[in-house]
């Protein structure tokens, strides 16, 4: 990969969300059968790469711009968890007490050499590395989350995939959503109860944003 294409991805990645394609799916008259279909809105697919040709994934844990300190560890796992069911690439995750997380400078805002980017692979046994950083967090009475999140192929230094997205409780689009949500993981009578939960449990909340960041890949 020449330098000219590293540094068009570094740019794109920068400018995210100005650049982002916006994903927009509108239901008309759903039933409470039909699929889900609803994401996140603001993500980016590399469209000169195969992502399901990555193989294995290093997932970092995510770094936190919150005042909630426990939020990267519940998150990232969370996370973890919903991109295990998409099956997509393999997985690996390195928290932050590895020491691999420091002595490889595993920052979602690092970039890499060759030379780092082969001794990444050969540490920690991937050809990608998904990183991030919780950019906002708020729990009840008025859930919030916020997350900038990126993959990079670590075979050329080129970017996969990005998201940046912050997921509010009060707005209608995610309401509408989470009931969607619910609706597609059960049965139409089942869903009131997860629905309130997902406004006042942040573990409610949090698995619902993780599934709708598994569904841009």
């Amino acid at each position: 990969m020449n330098s000219r294409t590293i540094l068009l991805s570094q740019y794109i990645y920068r400018r995210i969300p100005s650049m982002l394609v916006l994903a927009i799916f509108i239901l008309p008259g759903c039933s409470a059968n039909q699929a889900y279909r609803s994401v996140a809105n603001y993500y980016y697919h590399n469209p000169n790469k195969d992502i399901r040709t990555i193989g294995r994934v290093a997932v970092v844990e995510l770094n936190n711009n919150s005042s909630y300190p426990q939020m990267s560890s519940d998150i990232t796992e969370i996370l973890f968890q919903a991109l295990q069911k998409k099956q997509v690439f393999s997985l690996t995750i390195v928290r932050q007490q590895d020491p691999s997380w420091r002595s490889l400078q595993l920052e979602p805002d690092a970039t890499y050499t060759l030379d780092q980017m082969q001794s990444i692979r050969k540490s920690l046994k991937c050809y990608g590395v998904l990183t991030g950083t919780i950019t906002e967090f708020r729990p009840y009475p008025h859930m919030l989350i916020g997350l900038r999140l990126k993959l990079l192929d670590l075979r050329d230094g080129s970017l996969l995939w990005a998201l940046e997205q912050v997921w509010d409780i009060d707005d209608k689009k995610t309401e509408y959503r989470i009931q969607k949500y619910y609706q597609s993981q059960k049965s139409v009578d089942s869903t009131s109860l997860q629905e309130h939960l997902a406004s006042i449990s942040p573990l409610e909340f949090i698995n619902f944003v993780c599934y709708e960041v598994a569904k841009t890949l």
